[in-house]
């Protein structure tokens, strides 16, 4: 999937949550992060903090795979 924006990342993580059948407590516990950072997350919110979203994904088994169309021609390898 492609993620462009926060509110498509909001959602994604939405989906997730609710394919997993965890409730927004349950995930928040799990990535130890405070409810209404989920909620504000799930809504798209611009200025949630990377490392918290981070810690949602990892809760949620998300894995976040980065591309760039620079990445050839740059020879950059950050494995």
């Amino acid at each position: 999937m492609n993620i462009t924006d926060t509110k498509k990342l909001g959602e994604f993580i939405k989906k997730m949550r609710k394919a997993h059948h965890l409730t927004q407590a349950d995930v928040a516990i799990a990535a130890n992060v405070g409810v209404r950072f989920l909620v504000d997350l799930e809504n798209g919110k611009k200025t949630a903090q990377i490392g918290k979203v981070i810690d949602v994904c990892n809760a949620l088994g998300i894995v976040i795979d980065m591309k760039s169309p620079f990445e050839k021609i740059y020879e950059v390898d950050v494995e």
